[in-house]
């Protein structure tokens, strides 16, 4: 990969940064999580195809991510409904 192209990740990073810093500050509620979540999932994958090589990997990483993501995504889920439905027994 040449040196250029690992440039423009890191200036793209670097601003994902400040914008994930200048999300934290705006008065807009709830929805600065989600902006802060959508930021970091950004970064994570540019890290995940440029610096871990994905673009190139084979089948078989592919796989190990495409789970990875199945397993957060099933445990996100989860949690979200055990806190969703704390109150419906009455106790």
């Amino acid at each position: 990969m040449s040196v250029s192209r690992l440039a423009l990740v890191w200036l793209v990073l670097s601003l994902l940064l400040a914008a994930s810093i200048g999300a934290s500050f705006l008065p807009i509620g709830p929805i600065r999580e989600d902006i802060s979540l959508a930021i970091a999932a950004v970064k994570a994958l540019l890290i995940l195809w440029f610096f871990m090589d994905l673009r190139r990997s084979e089948g078989l990483d592919r796989l190990a991510l495409l789970g990875t993501i199945t397993f957060l995504a099933a445990m996100a889920i989860l949690t979200s409904a055990d806190y969703l439905t704390r109150g419906w027994l009455g106790s």
